[in-house]
């Protein structure tokens, strides 16, 4: 995105500094002149508010993709550690129901 920005950004300074020195060099009148400086500085500026607004939208959008895979991770995330939780707390109930299952055996023998 940076280097997409950049690369815009590159040709259109380049191109308004090739319009302003095709319009100086140009031969015409000085009232003229000036007035198509006027005109390209403003077509530039239109140019670059919609740059800035295109860019603007690529962020929007992928900071809204990347907040949307993270939200799925870390529910992933959770669902797994929940499972494996689970699971722990089966094989220590299983191995608790062992240990008093023996200590009873262990008690009767005495």
């Amino acid at each position: 995105m940076s280097d997409n920005g950049n690369a815009f950004l590159g040709v259109l300074a380049g191109t308004a500094i090739g319009a302003t020195l095709g319009i100086l060099f140009a031969p015409d009148k000085g009232v003229n002149t000036r007035q198509r400086i006027n005109d390209e500085a403003l077509l530039a500026k239109e140019r670059l508010a919609a740059t800035a607004h295109d860019l603007k939208e690529q962020v929007v959008n992928t900071a809204t993709t990347q907040k949307q895979t993270l939200e799925e991770h870390v529910e992933s995330i959770v669902s797994n550690a929940s499972y494996k939780a689970d699971d722990i707390i089966k094989t220590l109930e299983a191995k608790l129901k062992d240990l008093k299952e023996k200590n009873k055996n262990l008690q009767k023998s005495l």
